[in-house]
């Protein structure tokens, strides 16, 4: 069943000053809210410091194991001197705080842009990163969090949409259209091979990297996951197939001076795309009772909508069926 439509409601100035002050913060009454919408994320102000964002997670959606399965990846990470912005802890070393039926975490805010991914620099540098990240990530496996997968992410989402939310008139299509496609991932993973799963940030797009100080720092490892290394490297990819070969040449040369990359994985990367597709019109339709999300995303649930995800799952069928990229 969709989760409860409306878990934030009690986030009020009030209580979120209350949450970090419990904490043993003084706050100055100044909240923000920042762009969130799975979680709710706020800049608080703290009296005589600089302020701190407070992450106050969706309820039901982890356990607090997967939560500090994730905020550990952080430590390690930045215990590493690689630029990722990890949760606070107290003196006791908690970095996982209760109050009121809420669990949320505070991070140090650090200010930034998007990288410009168009650029080639940049992209040599985010490949040295994303492999120093994930050579700490193949030391241990995540035993909490989840993998990614054709079963989660594909058919469980697909089946979702198809019983409880696609209008009855492009359910055919969709029904259709989402079996090749499914088996069009599958076969792509069964070209690939046993590849390697590590622990990944798992949604590295250009929103949760923060470019400042001459390079990037990465935010919001809340879909970290077991992953092949590949899901960290496809979604800096864009344009047309010369300009995606140019990018991802670029990025593997700055991972090889320290990672080695299985070239296996890029026959992944249309399967993982094709996923996300899927993935993420199911999270939509799941969260569509959340308040904040009809303002935010206004052309979901429209025949529009839905026609152009039909057509966005016969590109992706066509782009399964193309040579992986080559460097």
């Amino acid at each position: 069943m969709p989760i409860n439509p409306h878990p934030f409601q009690a986030l009020t100035p009030g209580f979120i000053m209350d949450a970090v002050e419990s904490c043993g913060y003084l706050c100055d009454c100044r909240t923000l809210a920042l762009n969130s919408y799975e979680n709710r994320v706020y800049q608080v102000g703290i009296e005589g410091q600089s302020p701190l964002v407070a992450k106050f997670y969706r309820p039901k959606r982890w356990s607090d194991a997967q939560i500090l399965e994730e905020h550990r990846f952080c430590f390690e990470l930045g215990e590493h001197e690689l630029p990722v912005v990890a949760p606070l802890r107290n003196a006791q070393g908690q970095s996982l705080f209760h109050f009121r039926g809420f669990r949320f975490a505070l991070y140090p805010r650090k200010g930034g842009h998007a990288p410009e991914l168009d650029s080639l620099d940049n992209l040599l540098v985010l490949g040295r990163l994303m492999a120093r990240i994930h050579s700490v990530g193949a030391l241990s496996p995540f035993k909490a969090r989840p993998r990614l997968d054709i079963h989660s992410f594909g058919h469980e989402a697909a089946a979702l949409v198809s019983e409880r939310y696609i209008p009855p008139e492009f359910k055919a299509n969709y029904d259709a259209l989402v079996g090749d496609l499914l088996q069009g991932i599958a076969q792509a993973m069964a070209d690939a091979g046993a590849v390697r799963y590590i622990r990944t940030h798992g949604d590295c797009h250009v929103g949760n990297i923060l470019w400042r100080d001459g390079g990037p720092h990465f935010v919001d490892f809340d879909d970290a996951r077991m992953a092949p290394a590949v899901q960290d490297l496809w979604m800096m990819l864009s344009g047309d197939r010369p300009s995606k070969t140019a990018q991802l040449a670029e990025i593997l040369a700055g991972y090889a001076e320290f990672n080695d990359f299985d070239m296996r994985e890029l026959r992944l990367i249309e399967a993982l795309r094709s996923l996300r597709i899927l993935h993420f019109t199911a999270w939509l339709a799941q969260r569509w009772e959340d308040p904040a999300f009809p303002p935010s995303f206004p052309w979901f649930n429209t025949p529009r909508y839905w026609g152009d995800h039909i057509l966005e799952l016969r590109e992706q069928i066509a782009a399964l069926q193309e040579p992986a990229l080559q460097v």
